[in-house]
């Protein structure tokens, strides 16, 4: 097995690795034709790419989209999200269709499952279909559903008004207000020249959107100033944060912004190349998002000679991925496109340096270019005019949950927590998460709290939870989260994550003592401090929150003993003494 610290032998060409020959785009081909993928076509389609069938076999293994045995015709995912999910559908949908949770019919006509947060917390509950998203679900959409399954209509043919996804922008702000010509970066980065242009985004202080806020223009010197046979653009549009789709908004109504910043990334560094790597929650965007570049082409804003500027050379593919939280992270998102699975790489080195195929690369976020894009053209002055003296600018925030009106709000930096959460409609809050489960959870005597860099930093994600909403179970639904997303590399996080959600699990069932809840802080502190990558670093939060700030939702489960296994044994036994027929004393521990 290779290392993943660096690119691989047979991690393919750079022809090979977008388009349509790229092992993730192959393999959903393969998935959507067969329900599953096949030992045969494995083996085939390692041959044809040059890989070994042990690389495309751990890729399938790994991406949650991917199966090795049969889904059905009809393969039909519910979002498990507290804010876009519905267990309670999804039951009822599998009751309906005679299905079993996680399976497949016998027919193979139908299979039904929850997958992680599909990025529609502004308009659920929500589910995919084959892929295609389905939003505002309702008992009577649920019978409908069941109805085409029923009668074998083809996905394609089901009604358009179903898969209909909207922007639900309630708030405009500094990007989402100021209008945008496509090329007018383009044209003041040829007016000012690369080094002018890269200083611009330095003295603008634009910081990563993503969530970790480093400097954007540092990270682009710091790429120009590295050595390599290439330099890479790559925008990271693998949101998978539970509660975050303000991504999504940008790509569907501002993409010419999006793609602009990338080649004004390109063109300071000396990149000739850009990648867009897209969630795989987000293939409906994919058409759209290829005319658009295809327009571009047209109007010479991609291409040979951008502009007629001799020597200006960029060009932008899309690469799909196939559902894996990981990949959001920057090192492990070069991995997966690198055609292997979704490992985070050991650092430094950086991707500045040392990224996609080994070479100096820009990974940056969806928001942050499109903001590239407008200071360009508006100046690092007009950028700074905004937000608070530590965070310049504006952010865009994902608002869902106990609200009258979820969606897309655009605030600059600075603004309290209560005036946000005055404006879209939420009273009698008993919590809120920003910046998603990996974020920070507080309580009402922290509404006046600033969002910033400097106090609340976040991706975008705002989860409101009203006085009636179970805050225990939200927290168990973000261990499982955690747990099931963690990609296994290291210890701490593949075997810590699980012990937590046991926990959590154990608590909420009532057999959990104040030993449980020791223990289960001991563990968080520990996954917390000896994780590899930032998921297991963050994944402990939501628990150290919630003992921190709400202890009386753990205290309230406990049973008054010092101690309860997990395990019981005499219940164990049961099988047995039913198959010797006894049931006397001697037969039960207790």
């Amino acid at each position: 097995m290779h290392s993943n610290n660096g690119p691989d032998n047979n991690a393919g060409s750079p022809a090979q690795q977008g388009g349509d020959n790229h092992l993730l785009h192959r393999l959903y081909e393969l998935q959507q034709q067969f329900q599953h993928i096949p030992k045969q076509a494995i083996s085939d389609l390692a041959t044809e790419l040059n890989l070994p069938i042990s690389q495309v076999e751990s890729v399938v293994d790994f991406y949650s989209f991917f199966h090795r045995t049969a889904r059905g015709r009809y393969d039909i995912l519910f979002s498990n999200c507290t804010s876009c999910g519905d267990m309670a559908m999804m039951h009822k949908l599998c009751e309906r269709l005679s299905v079993t949770p996680g399976e497949t019919r016998a027919d193979g006509v139908v299979s039904i499952a929850e997958t992680s947060c599909i990025g529609m917390c502004d308009q659920g509950p929500a589910l995919l279909v084959n892929g295609r998203t389905l939003t505002h679900l309702t008992n009577r959409r649920l019978e409908q559903i069941a109805e085409q399954v029923d009668a074998g209509t083809p996905v394609a043919d089901w009604p358009v008004e179903w898969f209909r996804v909207h922007d639900n922008v309630r708030k405009n702000g500094l990007l989402l207000s100021t209008g945008f010509e496509a090329g007018s970066g383009l044209l003041s980065a040829i007016h000012q020249g690369p080094e002018e242009l890269l200083e611009e985004i330095v003295k603008s202080g634009l910081r990563g959107r993503g969530g970790a806020g480093f400097s954007t223009g540092m990270k682009w010197k710091f790429c120009r100033a590295a050595t390599g046979d290439a330099h890479y653009v790559i925008c990271n549009a693998d949101e998978g944060e539970p509660g975050t789709f303000k991504d999504r908004i940008l790509l569907n109504s501002h993409a010419h912004e999006v793609f602009e910043g990338m080649t004004l990334c390109g063109y300071i560094i000396g990149a000739q190349k850009g990648y867009l790597y897209l969630r795989g929650e987000y293939r409906y965007l994919l058409p759209e998002l290829q005319a658009v570049l295809k327009r571009r082409h047209k109007a010479k804003l991609l291409g040979e000679n951008i502009l007629g500027q001799q020597g200006f050379n960029f060009d932008i593919e899309i690469i799909m991925g196939a559902g894996a939280y990981i990949c959001g992270e920057e090192s492990a998102l070069i991995e997966s496109m690198e055609q292997k699975r979704g490992i985070p790489r050991v650092l430094p080195p950086f991707p500045v340096t040392k990224g996609f195929l080994d070479q100096p690369t820009v990974v940056n976020n969806v928001e942050t270019l499109a903001a590239a894009a407008q200071i360009a053209v508006h100046g690092s002055d007009w950028f700074k005019g905004h937000g608070s003296d530590k965070s310049a600018g504006s952010k865009i925030l994902s608002i869902s949950g106990d609200c009258t009106t979820p969606g897309a709000y655009e605030y600059a930096f600075g603004v309290s927590i209560q005036r946000i959460l005055d404006d879209c409609g939420a009273e009698d809050v008993q919590a809120v998460q920003v910046g998603g489960p990996s974020g920070t959870l507080i309580a009402p005597d922290e509404f006046e709290r600033k969002l910033g860099f400097e106090d609340l930093a976040t991706g975008g994600s705002f989860m409101i939870y009203g006085k009636d909403s179970d805050l225990l179970a939200v927290v168990q639904n973000f261990a499982h989260f955690f747990a099931h997303e963690s990609c296994g590399f290291c210890t701490p996080c593949r075997v810590g994550t699980t012990l937590l959600r046991n926990g959590l699990d154990k608590i909420v069932r009532g057999h959990g003592t104040q030993y449980d809840v020791d223990e289960m802080f001991r563990m968080a502190t520990l996954v917390k401090r000896r994780s590899h990558c930032g998921l297991g670093q963050t994944a402990p939060n939501p628990i150290l929150d919630a003992l921190k700030r709400f202890p009386g939702i753990f205290e309230s489960r406990l049973v008054n003993s010092e101690f309860e296994p997990h395990f019981d044994l005499d219940a164990a036994l049961e099988e047995a003494r039913q198959i010797s027929h006894r049931d006397d004393a001697e037969a039960h521990l207790v």
